[in-house]
């Protein structure tokens, strides 16, 4: 691994501890509530599977549109107006996280 990949990790990991510590208040001003909330909420979605994988381990990926779909875009938008990013955005970054957000949550 190069020195560009090194950092590359570093920063990435930085910002997903960043996002892991800030998403709690972002949830806690949606219908959501916390992470069990956001758990609840993607297995009454159809989402049960991947949440279940998830918790034993797994990294079954699920799409930013599944996510909007099993949340609902004003909880996205609430999110993403935390961050100050825009929707899309926070799909992506909720997307790529989530699993292992619910996976240490457990």
């Amino acid at each position: 691994m190069g020195l560009f990949d090194s950092l590359k990790g570093t920063f990435e990991q930085v910002a997903l501890d960043e996002f892991q510590t800030a998403l709690p208040a972002a949830l806690a001003k949606t219908n959501l509530g916390d992470m069990q909330g956001v758990v609840t909420q993607l297995q009454q979605s159809g989402l049960g599977s991947q949440v279940q994988s998830w918790m034993n381990g797994g990294s079954v990926s699920v799409t930013p549109q599944q996510i909007e779909s099993a949340l609902g875009s004003d909880q996205v938008k609430q999110i993403a107006q935390h961050f100050g990013v825009d929707p899309s955005s926070a799909l992506n970054v909720l997307a790529q996280h989530l699993p292992s957000m619910v996976a240490q949550s457990k």
